[in-house]
């Protein structure tokens, strides 16, 4: 059986694409399946990422890294899935044709809104094209402040624009930020343990929403 590709998108800058793309890589990782990234931003931070992961961990057959343009995201996406159970995509911050490939493969994409109305309207572009590759999509409130109508509100509109709203939101942890630059995911810092557990419920819906 092949793999699922899972792409991660947002018009928007700084919605947390990669930190979630990671984060999930690890828990799926966790799990016991084996996971490929591939990272089409020109940014590079999950590369980044992976290096400082190779350095503090070694090498690891079960969670591997490439990069690819954004119009070979598909290519790469289809030849990494015959050998990886799951094959996590992380995008460049625009929406326009380039997105186009790693969106027509994806089993999944996600679609990471910051708890704010720019951020939601920002997300209207990503589900337009999402819809026009057919492909489903699920949005995750991330970077949420705790206890705000604002959260509320955006989940709302963003159900209003047809989207699958994650059930799981993610909190504006700083032990995100922390580990990332450790090259870790939050799960795997003894000091993450509400993360941990939000990251663990995102981890099952997406498996849920891909069965």
């Amino acid at each position: 059986m092949s793999g699922r590709i899972i792409t991660v998108a947002q018009q928007k800058g700084g919605s947390g694409k990669t930190t979630l793309a990671v984060n999930l890589a690890v828990s799926l990782h966790r799990l016991g399946h084996s996971v490929a990234l591939v990272d089409t931003d020109p940014q590079g931070s999950m590369g980044r990422w992976f290096i400082e992961r190779m350095e503090t961990r070694g090498e690891d057959e079960a969670l591997d890294f490439s990069t690819s343009s954004a119009w070979g995201a598909s290519y790469e996406s289809e030849k990494l899935k015959k050998r990886f159970d799951y094959v996590i995509v992380d995008t460049p911050p625009k929406i326009d044709s380039d997105l186009r490939p790693a969106l027509r493969v994806a089993d999944l994409v996600i679609v990471p809104v910051a708890t704010s109305h720019v951020d939601l309207w920002a997300t209207e572009g990503v589900l337009d094209l999402a819809r026009r590759e057919k492909s489903p999509v699920m949005v995750v409130l991330n970077r949420v402040r705790s206890n705000t109508r604002l959260a509320v509100e955006v989940a709302e509109k963003a159900a209003e624009l047809g989207a699958t709203v994650a059930a799981t939101q993610i909190a504006n942890r700083v032990g995100y930020a922390e580990t990332l630059g450790l090259g870790l995911g939050v799960m795997e810092h003894s000091r993450n343990g509400a993360a941990r557990d939000e990251m663990d419920a995102l981890t099952a819906e997406v498996l849920a929403a891909m069965a």
